[in-house]
């Protein structure tokens, strides 16, 4: 018989799963779409349902059962709590009382962070943290081996933090914030316009528009301010960047470290390591299979 865990990573257009043992051996991968439109929770209810049938067909009954999801989980773990706006169905919807086996569900940053340390970026770190940049910015927060949640689950939304007082209010009232700052979700008011995404703005930069460069420029640095101020809180080994905008290279990555060398307090010359991550999507996939299975994370 073999030994493995389910991970499933719900999302807004697409389902990821993943069979894994414990030492990180994949069995299998699969995915789907979420056709997360009207009356489709039935849809993506079943697939999630389906799957994990299918595979116990083919490995046998899994040790456990992981599902990570955008939105704050339940404090037992069963559901998520709150998600308003997007996958209509899913708050309070209990995995484990609808699917007939022990599911353990968590936010999707919080997974994707526990992926990278389980089998990417952040492997044998216990103090990290990561930023998921896209359209808009997650994050999750490793700080002494444990995974941060905080008093209702909202731990790790590091996008929604204030960069700016007097800047415009973000989707949860944050003045200013680092996702207004550098999310996909504003890069056509930042640039007036001219750009509808971050990918068209960089190919911009790199062919050497200097409006473009000022942009981007000026999004990169508000980056670094806020990575420098978490450092300074959460005294990290290492920073993880992953999401669509962090896959831009080294039009991210060369500028960001430029700021932070100027900015980034540095006792004794310790450096914090900023990593791009390594797992993709299946991140909060195998987050999710690991977290179901380490109940002391």
């Amino acid at each position: 018989m073999i030994e493995y865990s389910i991970g499933v990573d719900l999302g807004g257009t697409h389902i990821k799963f993943v069979a894994a043992k414990s030492n990180g051996e994949e069995l299998a991968r699969a995915h789907d779409t979420t056709d997360d439109d009207g009356d489709a929770a039935e849809s993506w209810r079943q697939k999630i349902k389906s799957q994990i049938e299918n595979w116990t067909q083919e490995f046998g009954a899994p040790q456990s059962v992981g599902l990570s999801a955008p939105g704050l989980a339940s404090r037992d773990e069963r559901s998520i709590s709150f998600m308003p706006g997007r996958l209509q169905g899913l708050e309070n919807f209990d995995w484990t009382k609808q699917l007939g086996v022990s599911v353990r569900v968590l936010n999707d940053a919080h997974a994707a962070l526990l992926g990278e340390v389980w089998q990417g970026a952040a492997r044998q770190k216990s103090d990290v943290f990561m930023l998921t940049l896209g359209t808009g910015v997650g994050g999750a927060i490793l700080s002494g081996g444990k995974l941060l949640r905080g008093a209702i689950g909202r731990a790790g939304h590091l996008g929604h933090i204030s960069l700016n007082s007097n800047g415009a209010k973000d989707i949860v009232n944050t003045p200013g914030s680092l996702e207004d700052a550098i999310g996909d979700c504003t890069v056509s008011q930042r640039s007036g316009g001219r750009f509808s995404s971050t990918r068209d703005l960089v190919e911009a930069h790199q062919k050497g528009d200097a409006d473009a460069t000022k942009i981007w420029f000026e999004s990169v640095k508000n980056l670094a301010a806020a990575i420098a101020g978490l450092i300074n809180v959460l005294d990290p080994q290492a920073v993880v960047l992953g999401g669509g905008i962090a896959q831009s290279g080294d039009a991210l990555f060369h500028p960001l470290r430029e700021y932070l060398s100027e900015w980034e307090w540095r006792p004794g010359g310790h450096t914090v390591e900023i990593l791009p991550a390594q797992l993709g999507d299946f991140a909060g996939a195998l987050g999710a299979a690991f977290y179901s299975r380490n109940e002391h994370v």
